[in-house]
C-alpha cells in the first residue's frame, strides 16, 4: 500500500518550533497505520506553519533543548503536527514505519504467529450447546477453532501475520520511552518530558471502527448482563494487563454462582428452624420471669429478659449448625477459586502465546532518572564525585524515606483506631441519652437505634479515610523514589492494601472480638471516660450487631463508593466542562460532532491504571470470606455488585477512558498473593467468629456435658450468673429501681460467674474456664482440618489443564521438525549453489579470464 505523506521533523530551537517539511514516498502496510497521539500546553509552539517560515514565540523553558534533541532523535518517526479546534491544546501525531516496527519487535523478542498452522489435536473448550450458545456475545474470537498459528520471536525472515493493534500501540510506545535527550544525560524518553510538564498527556486513539463498537454492543452494555465476557476482543484492543483484569473478574463472579446459593440454603434454613429453636424460645418465654441487671449505670434499670426476644430470634438466622459447614465450605471454595484461576490463566497464556513470556524489568522511571540528576547536579556544582557515589546516596535517602513511611502508615493505622473507638465513645453516650429521654418511642428502641446510626457512621468515615489513604499511599510511594515502574506498582499496591484494608476491617474486628470482651461486671465494670463504661453486647451475642456491620458496609462501598461514584463523577465533570464552556446541550453536542477523534479522546479521562478496580475487588473477597460465618448472605450480595461492576467498568474502558498503552502480563501479580494470603487469614478469622463470636461451643459443651437429658433446655439460665443488688458501687444503681413495679433483689447478666452466696462470689467459675478450652480445642482443629482439606485440594487439581500441557509439548515438537525442514532446506540450497559455481569462470569475459591468467 504506497502513501504519500507530509512528514513534519520537530526541532525546537530556541524556544520556537520549527517544522521541516518533506514528501516522500513511504511503502506502509495498512497493519502499521495506528498512531499515538502526543498533546502538549500552549506554553510551547504547537500550531505548524505550512508555509515553512517560524511560528510565533515560544515560553524559553529549560525544557527546550531537551525536547530538541528529544525529537531529533525519532528522525525514524513521522511526526504529524496540525491545527485543531480547542484552544491552548497542541497535537502530534505520531506514525512508525514498517521497517521500524519490524526492527523494534526483534529487538523487543515479540512472539507474533506466523502463517504456519498447527491442529488443535485435544484443547477441550467450552463446548456451545442450543441451550448455552445465547450466552457467548457474536464475535469472531468465539468461533470454536480447529487449528492455531505457531508462534515465535519475530523475525523479519519468517513470513509472521500483521501486528496487532495494541502491539503496534506497545512499540511506538516503548521508542519514544528509551529515546534519550542527547543534550541532557539524565533525562529520559517521553515520561521525562511528560513528568516535566513538556508534554501534558500521551495516548493512543480509541479505533472508531467496527472493533469498539463491537466492544460496546457485545460487552458495555448492561442489557447483556448474562452473557460472558469476549475476552479475546478485549485483549487485542486494551492488551494483555486489562484482559487479564476482566478474565479474573469473570472467574470470581462465576464462582461466586455456587457460594451465593449454599449461601442463601443457609440463610433460609435459619428462617425455617427459628421457631424450633430452644434458646430463643426460652427467651421469649414470659413464664421464665427472668430480671436482668442495668445496661448502663444509673439512667437505666432493671429490664425482662423477654425484652431481647427480636434480637435472639434474628440472631438464630446467622448463628446456627449451618454457618459452621457453610465455613468449611467457604474456605474450600476459596481454595477451588485461586486453582480454577490458575487454571483458566495457563489456558488464556497458551491462547494469547505467552508460555514463555518473561516480565522483565523496565527501564528507571522518569521520576528516578529526575531525582537523581538533582542529585548529581547540586554534588557537581560543588565538587566532582563518581557517579556510584551519587547513587548510592540516592539508595539510602530511598531507605529512610522507606522508614518513614513505616512510621507514617503506623500512624494512619493509629488514627483509624482513634475513629472507631470515638464510634464506640457515639454508642456509649447516644444509649445513656436515649435511656434517659422522656420519650418512650425512643426508650424502646434504642438497641436498634444504636446500632443502626453507628454502622451508618462507621460507612461514612470508611468512605471518607478510603480516599485520603489512597492519596496518602501513592505520596508515601512517591517519597520512596523506586527505580522501576513495576517496583513503583508493587509498594504501591501493598501500602494501599495496609491502609484500606484496616480503615475497612476494623470496625468489623471490634464487634467481632473485642465488644463484651472487657466489660467487668456488675458492681465491678471497666469505664473509659468518666462514668461510661464499656458496651456490652446483647444476650445473644455480638453476632446479630456484626452481621448489621457487615451489611451495613459492604452494600453502602459497593452502592455508593464503587456504583455511584463511578457513575456519578464522569457525569459531574461533563456537566462542569458544560458550564465553563458556556454552551448548552445541544451546541455542545454540535461541537462534539466536529472534532476530530484524537480531540475527542482529549476530552476522556486519564487512564488511571488497575489499581482502584482490583483493590475494590480484593475488599469484597475480605467481605466474602473473612467473616462469612456472621453474614451467610455476602457471596450474594457480591455476586449481584460483580454483575453490574462488569459493564460499568467496560463502559467506562469503552467511552469514558483514554485508551491505555496495551501492557503485556501473564498473571494479575502481587494481587494474586494478595488473594491467597486472604483465604489462609480466612479460615482463622472464621474459626475465632465461629467459636468466641457465636454461642455454638457454650451450646455444644452445655448439651454434651452440662443438660440433663442432652437438649438445650435450660441453656439460657446456665449462661446467667447472680448478683445482689447490694453490692452496686455508689452512684451506680438504678434512679429507679421500681421500673418493673417490683423490688428486685436478684439480678442476671450473661457471664459464667461463681453467685454471690458461694465461697469466691464473682469470681470466673468452673464452667467458663471448661467453655474457654472447647474454644481453643475447636480454633485449633478447625484451623489444621480446613487447611489440611484446602492444600488437598490444592495438591489434587494441577495448575496446567492436561490438554493444555499435551498441546504445549506438541507445539514444541512441531516447531522443532519445522526448523529442522528449513535447515534442510538451506543446506540443499548451498550444495546446489557449490555444484553451479565451477561453471561460473566459463561466463566471465575474455578479458577477465586473460587477466586472471
Amino acid at each position: 500500500m504506497t502513501q504519500t505523506h507530509t512528514a513534519a521533523f520537530l526541532n525546537l530551537s530556541s524556544g520556537v518550533l520549527v517544522l521541516s517539511l518533506t514528501h516522500a514516498q513511504l511503502v506502509i502496510p495498512p497493519s502499521s497505520l495506528v498512531f499515538l497521539y502526543i498533546s502538549h500546553c500552549s506554553s510551547l509552539p504547537v500550531a505548524p506553519n505550512l508555509s515553512g517560515s517560524r511560528a510565533g514565540p515560544a515560553s524559553a523553558s529549560g525544557h527546550s533543548c531537551c525536547s530538541r534533541n528529544y525529537t531529533e532523535v525519532l528522525f525514524v518517526l513521522l511526526c504529524f503536527c496540525f491545527q485543531n479546534k480547542i484552544p491552548g491544546v497542541g497535537f502530534l501525531k505520531i506514525h512508525a514505519p514498517w521497517n521500524v516496527l519490524c526492527r523494534e519487535a526483534e529487538f523487543m523478542k515479540l512472539k507474533m504467529p506466523t502463517k504456519k498452522v498447527c491442529p488443535l489435536f485435544s484443547l477441550n473448550s467450552i463446548k456451545k450447546s442450543e441451550f448455552t450458545a445465547p450466552l457467548y456475545p457474536k464475535v469472531e474470537e468465539n468461533r470454536v477453532q480447529t487449528e492455531k498459528h505457531l508462534s515465535y520471536p519475530f523475525s523479519r525472515e519468517k513470513q509472521h501475520l500483521q501486528f496487532e493493534t495494541f502491539i503496534l500501540v506497545l512499540v511506538v510506545y516503548e521508542i519514544i520511552k528509551r529515546t534519550k535527550c542527547t543534550k541532557s544525560k539524565y533525562t529520559m524518553g517521553i515520561s521525562s518530558l511528560l513528568a516535566n510538564g513538556v508534554y501534558t498527556s500521551a495516548y493512543p486513539l480509541h479505533d472508531v471502527s467496527n472493533v469498539e463498537n463491537l466492544l460496546y454492543e457485545e460487552w458495555a452494555s448492561y442489557s447483556i448482563f448474562y452473557k460472558y465476557q469476549p475476552i479475546g476482543l478485549i485483549r487485542k484492543y486494551f492488551g494483555e494487563k486489562v484482559g487479564l483484569y476482566f478474565a479474573w473478574l469473570g472467574v470470581y463472579t462465576q464462582m461466586l454462582i455456587p457460594a451465593a446459593i449454599v449461601g442463601v440454603i443457609v440463610f433460609l434454613y435459619g428462617c425455617a428452624t427459628v421457631d424450633d429453636n430452644i434458646p430463643s424460645m426460652e427467651i421469649c418465654d414470659e413464664r421464665n420471669n427472668i430480671t436482668m441487671c442495668p445496661l448502663c449505670d444509673r439512667a437505666c434499670s432493671y429490664w425482662k429478659l423477654t425484652e431481647a426476644c427480636g434480637t435472639a430470634r434474628a440472631s438464630h438466622l446467622f448463628d446456627n449448625t449451618a454457618t459452621v459447614f457453610f465455613s468449611i465450605f467457604m474456605a474450600l471454595w476459596a481454595t477451588m477459586f485461586m486453582e480454577h484461576w490458575k487454571r483458566r490463566q495457563m489456558r488464556l497464556n497458551y491462547i494469547w502465546d505467552l508460555t514463555g513470556f518473561e516480565d522483565e524489568e523496565n527501564h528507571p522511571r522518569a521520576e528516578y532518572e529526575f531525582h537523581v540528576m538533582q542529585k548529581n547536579l547540586k554534588k557537581e556544582a560543588a565538587s566532582k564525585v563518581r557517579s556510584s557515589q551519587n547513587q548510592t546516596l540516592l539508595t539510602m535517602m530511598s531507605k529512610k524515606a522507606a522508614y518513614s513511611d513505616l512510621l507514617l502508615c503506623s500512624l494512619q493505622i493509629f488514627v483509624t483506631f482513634s475513629i472507631v473507638f470515638g464510634v464506640v465513645l457515639y454508642r456509649i453516650s447516644i444509649k445513656t441519652a436515649l435511656h434517659m429521654s422522656s420519650t418512650s418511642t425512643f426508650r424502646s428502641n434504642v438497641r436498634a437505634t444504636v446500632k443502626t446510626t453507628a454502622a451508618v457512621i462507621n460507612l461514612i468515615i470508611i468512605i471518607i479515610m478510603d480516599e485520603i489513604y489512597g492519596v496518602v499511599a501513592r505520596w508515601l510511594t512517591v517519597m520512596e523514589v523506586p527505580k522501576t515502574d513495576k517496583s513503583f506498582e508493587e509498594r504501591l499496591i501493598f501500602k494501599a492494601f495496609i491502609l484500606k484494608f484496616a480503615n475497612a476491617f476494623t470496625p468489623i474486628v471490634y464487634l467481632a472480638f473485642f465488644r463484651g470482651r472487657l466489660i467487668g461486671r456488675p458492681g465491678n465494670y471497666f469505664y473509659v471516660i468518666g462514668s461510661y463504661r464499656m458496651e456490652e453486647c446483647a444476650h445473644a451475642g455480638c453476632l446479630m450487631e456484626l452481621c448489621i456491620q457487615l451489611c451495613i458496609t459492604m452494600l453502602g462501598k459497593q452502592l455508593i463508593q464503587n456504583n455511584l461514584f463511578e457513575i456519578g463523577i464522569p457525569k459531574l465533570k461533563k456537566l462542569i466542562r458544560r458550564r465553563k464552556s458556556k454552551r448548552d446541550s445541544k451546541q455542545e453536542e454540535e461541537f462534539h460532532r466536529t472534532l476530530a477523534s484524537h480531540e475527542k479522546d482529549h476530552f476522556l479521562n486519564p487512564y488511571v491504571g488497575l489499581n482502584p478496580e482490583y483493590m475494590e475487588m480484593i475488599i469484597q473477597f475480605g467481605m466474602v470470606t473473612l467473616f462469612v460465618a456472621s453474614f451467610p448472605l455476602a457471596p450474594l450480595f457480591a455476586l449481584l455488585n460483580n454483575v453490574i461492576e462488569i459493564r460499568l467498568d467496560a463502559k467506562k474502558f469503552v467511552t469514558e477512558f483514554r485508551r491505555p498503552i496495551g501492557a503485556r502480563a501473564k498473571d494479575i501479580g502481587i494481587w494474586y498473593n494478595l488473594l491467597r494470603g486472604l483465604s489462609k487469614v480466612a479460615v482463622i478469622v472464621n474459626a475465632f467468629v465461629i467459636s468466641f463470636t457465636s454461642d455454638f461451643i457454650p451450646r455444644l459443651v452445655y448439651q454434651y456435658v452440662y443438660s440433663p437429658d442432652g437438649t438445650l433446655h435450660g441453656f439460657v439460665n446456665h449462661t446467667l450468673s447472680y448478683f445482689n443488688v447490694t453490692d452496686f458501687q455508689p452512684n451506680t444503681d438504678p434512679l429507679d429501681p421500681l421500673h418493673l413495679g417490683y423490688r428486685v433483689d436478684i439480678c442476671r447478666f450473661k457471664d459464667y460467674r461463681d453467685p454471690p452466696w458461694s465461697d469466691t462470689p464473682y469470681e470466673l467459675s468452673r464452667e467458663f474456664w471448661n467453655i474457654l478450652a472447647a474454644r481453643l480445642a475447636f480454633v485449633i482443629v478447625f484451623q489444621n482440618v480446613v487447611m489440611l482439606m484446602s492444600d488437598f485440594v490444592d495438591w489434587l487439581i494441577p495448575d496446567i489443564p492436561k490438554d493444555i500441557s499435551v498441546q504445549i509439548h506438541k507445539e514444541k515438537n512441531l516447531i522443532v521438525e519445522l526448523f529442522m525442514k528449513e535447515e534442510q532446506g538451506r543446506r540443499l540450497l548451498h550444495k546446489r549453489q557449490s555444484n553451479q559455481s565451477p561453471q561460473q569462470p566459463r561466463s566471465r569475459p575474455p578479458s577477465q579470464i586473460i587477466r586472471v591468467v
